[in-house]
């Protein structure tokens, strides 16, 4: 971290751990494709990678966590999600916050994994996003959109007569990893993936179209499944054991991401009904849930 050359690339990879690569290629085409779906979000993204690498290099991490964009991914997220889902004056000064309390906190978490075969993941986000989210209900610093509304689950009702928007969800799923909906954006971080390799891209495209099948024939809302409300954790959770595991743990990754993408389907149905109460987004808890749980199969399962 001794030039501007490395701060750059560690924060750009900051943003490409999300998607679980190293990649700063990826990382420039993923902020490329937020940046284009608003320009206010890829700001908060720039400003939050670079927290995040100052963070962990004057904190005296230890620097190949930081020149990888191991610390980093979870305040990507956070940061993002804080804006999107918070209102008011306030929410560029919480969410870049977020960013950085996500650094400490990921830190935490990584001490505490240290002995686990699993990894964290995205809980650090996941944790703090819900816990800050939950603020604005003791302090009106804190305003929720109106998007985020508790609701009765004896009140919901599954929209099946509307014809789902195939083309859109082809393609959103990509997006929503990001928290955005915009064509252009999605395939820039479609490409950010086959930057990293062609054969993760393909693994992706898999993820989502069991996904959206899986998630189609089962009755799911039309709507959410054209927006890629069921693909984004997915890709996720196939980019991790299908993509991101050591090859000698990879036995059959096409099987494995098979059933992955499908047990996605379902914990991100129940995992949305359980946070519906409490007007809170699943956001990749599904992901992290059904990575753990794949990983945990394979110490018993070892062909899985």
């Amino acid at each position: 971290m001794n030039t501007a050359i490395d701060w750059a690339y560690a924060s750009l990879k900051n943003i490409s751990q999300v998607i679980l690569i190293e990649n700063p290629i990826s990382g420039l085409l993923i902020l490329t494709g937020i940046a284009v779906s608003s320009w206010e979000l890829g700001l908060i993204v720039l400003i939050a990678a670079t927290i995040a690498t100052a963070t962990g290099h004057f904190l005296k991490a230890d620097p190949e966590l930081t020149r990888h964009g191991l610390l980093g991914f979870n305040s990507i997220l956070t940061s993002m999600a804080l804006y999107l889902f918070l209102d008011g004056p306030d929410k560029w000064w919480i969410a870049l916050f977020g960013s950085f309390i996500s650094v400490l906190i990921t830190a935490a978490f990584m001490e505490l994994f240290k002995e686990s075969t699993l990894p964290a993941l995205t809980l650090p986000f996941i944790l703090l996003t819900w816990f800050m989210l939950m603020i604005a209900y003791r302090f009106d610093t804190f305003i929720l959109t109106n998007d985020l509304v508790p609701q009765f689950l004896s009140h919901e009702k599954l929209d099946q007569i509307a014809v789902p928007d195939w083309p859109e969800a082809l393609i959103n799923g990509y997006g929503q990893i990001f928290f955005i909906q915009h064509n252009l954006s999605c395939v820039l971080i479609l490409a950010a993936v086959f930057v990293s390799s062609w054969r993760s891209g393909l693994f992706v495209i898999g993820a989502n179209l069991v996904a959206i099948a899986a998630a189609y024939l089962l009755g799911a809302d039309h709507v959410l499944i054209g927006k890629g409300l069921y693909g984004y954790n997915a890709i996720l959770t196939v980019l991790a054991i299908s993509v991101a595991l050591p090859s000698e743990q990879r036995n059959r990754p096409i099987f494995s991401g098979f059933i992955a993408a499908i047990l996605s389907v379902l914990i991100t149905a129940s995992v949305s009904a359980w946070m519906q109460p409490y007007g809170l987004p699943a956001l990749t808890l599904p992901f992290v849930l059904t990575t753990w749980l794949m990983l945990a199969a394979k110490k018993v399962l070892p062909e899985l």
